[in-house]
């Protein structure tokens, strides 16, 4: 995250040049955007540390939600650079664009989305290694820049080939959209992070393994069962039901056996399992409604 933000604060400053060379409404946007970017990647970078924190008693199942708000916001600082944007673009259509040296501000604009490719991959490649939304939004944040910066390459290249002046600034609407797509995706993937919604692939083989332990005769059956998986670490609680007669140590090695089957099928997870033990004749002790929570697979809606 570092690196990240020593590049974005290069990339301010190169495209900042470009624009007092060129005077492009376009390179402009692409500048601005860079700014967004700074701030995104500084608050990317406290909430990556802050992750990473152990649990405590305060936060017990950890810190891990922080990346889903950091992405979120970096999604509305992306939303308000777009409108920016439109507005200066608006503004230059309305007043005239006064363009000049577009060869040198193009060879820059040229260099600097060059590095962002490289950076923006690898921020990807690493977030999605590691699980991190943070630096997959901090990378899918550089790629924008980067295709932003793309878009305005290949629309001033055309300013400069057709002397065409109004094309800049349409240039520059035409970025600000596609950095608006890009700023819902990352909004989007914050707010159903934070709503937990359901992973239905994960759920099925979890639901799967606990039938597996039913069809062994490890266990008569289970219900109750809730699932939380955030960054690399999954949560579930589940009740065991055991044949009447069991004693609780026996009961209590089974649980184990279960809970270390579950665990070793996810060997990238540090699981955690919370079970809670039952007859199978519970429903005489248990009011009614008890075992009828709603769908782990998320199927009922």
């Amino acid at each position: 995250m570092r690196w990240s933000l020593a590049v974005s604060v290069a990339m301010l400053v190169g495209k900042v040049g470009a624009y007092l060379l060129t005077g492009s409404a376009a390179i402009l946007s692409d500048a601005m955007e860079s700014i967004i970017h700074i701030i995104a990647t500084g608050l990317a970078a406290w909430s990556a540390w802050f992750a990473s924190l152990p649990p405590s008693k305060k936060y017990p199942h950890g810190h891990f939600k922080i990346s889903y708000f950091s992405a979120g916001f970096e999604g509305a600082l992306i939303f308000v650079a777009a409108l920016s944007i439109i507005y200066k673009a608006v503004e230059a259509l309305i007043i005239g664009p006064k363009l000049h040296r577009l060869d040198l501000g193009l060879l820059l604009i040229a260099i600097l989305g060059g590095i962002n490719l490289f950076l923006g991959m690898h921020l990807l490649r690493e977030g999605k290694k590691h699980q991190s939304l943070i630096l997959q939004a901090n990378g899918k944040h550089v790629l924008t820049d980067m295709w932003t910066s793309l878009a305005v390459l290949v629309g001033v290249a055309i300013v400069w080939g057709t002397g065409i002046a109004w094309l800049d600034p349409v240039v520059a609407i035409l970025a600000a959209l596609h950095i608006i797509s890009s700023a819902f995706s990352l909004m989007r993937s914050a707010f159903f992070g934070l709503m937990e919604q359901i992973d239905t692939e994960l759920s099925e083989r979890i639901v799967g393994a606990f039938q597996e332990q039913v069809t062994q005769q490890i266990i008569v059956d289970f219900h109750e069962l809730r699932v939380r998986d955030v960054q690399q670490h999954l949560w579930i609680e589940v009740h065991l039901l055991f044949a009447p007669g069991f004693s609780l140590y026996e009961a209590h090695t089974r649980a184990c056996q279960v809970e270390s089957h579950i665990m070793s099928l996810f060997p990238k997870h540090e699981v955690h399992i919370t079970t809670h033990l039952e007859p199978s004749v519970h429903d005489i002790v248990h009011p009614e409604g008890h075992g009828e929570l709603p769908d782990p697979l998320g199927q009922e809606e």
